[in-house]
């Protein structure tokens, strides 16, 4: 089987859970650190799969690897390779399927709730919830690109998530956290979640506190995704 393809932005946003999930279920992966100045692929179909993380950077921001990775993504649509975007990889997707992504009035850092749309695509790619709480911390949103379905929202922020096709997937969220990936965030972005908190932006404290059953619970919604996201991967 081809392996998926995973793409870093960060050193600090690494694929985390998704990569536990691949190895549990003894799926092949390749990282593309974009990061370290690993290349951008050329051809999708040398992968079943696409999936990219999170990182500080815009993507309206002048980088030499955005435009090459956008054209990777418009083929892998053509090409039918599934995609999965996490925070900033969504909204690389997003982008580069000629949807905006702006900076946003309501930063949201924490535990902040998202809502079903679509009752279709919470039945098929969130095991029939309503809602649940993943992980937040973005400065950016996306528009919700033509031809896709918005699936996500919650009040701070609109869109939340969106699918393409029915085999890509677009989240301004994480679900992909783990107890490493929380603290490490909450180390290198110390400065951002000071006293006091707010709705849409949680303190250090809060933000750990209960942090185990709040894993627990999101990494069974990320298993329910990555599993049917998985069920058209190229094999």
């Amino acid at each position: 089987m081809r392996p998926i393809a995973i793409f870093r932005f960060s050193p600090t946003e690494g694929p985390a859970h998704f990569a536990d999930w691949l190895d549990a279920q003894r799926l092949p992966w390749q990282l593309v650190a974009v990061d370290a100045g690993d290349a951008i692929p050329s051809d999708p179909r040398a992968f079943s799969g696409i999936g990219m993380m999170g990182g500080p950077m815009s993507v309206y921001e002048t980088l030499p690897w955005i435009d090459p990775l956008s054209r990777l993504l418009r083929d892998a649509i053509a090409h039918e390779v599934p995609i999965v975007g996490h925070c900033l990889g969504g909204q690389l997707l997003a982008q580069a399927l000629g949807g905006r992504v702006t900076r946003t009035n309501v930063p949201e850092i924490g535990w902040i709730n998202v809502e079903s749309t679509d009752a279709a695509a919470a039945h098929s790619w969130l095991g029939g919830r309503d809602r649940f709480t993943p992980f937040q911390w973005h400065y950016d949103v996306f528009e919700i690109p033509i031809g896709a379905t918005r699936i996500l929202t919650n009040g701070f922020n609109p869109n939340q998530g969106y699918v393409i096709d029915d085999r890509h997937i677009g989240f301004q969220c994480h679900i992909e956290m783990t107890a490493d990936l929380v603290h490490a965030w909450c180390r290198s972005g110390a400065d951002e979640i000071l006293e006091p908190g707010t709705a849409s932006r949680q303190t250090r404290e809060e933000i750990l506190a209960d942090l185990g059953a709040r894993l627990a619970n999101l990494q069974q919604v990320a298993d329910g995704v990555y599993a049917r996201w998985s069920q058209k991967l190229k094999r």
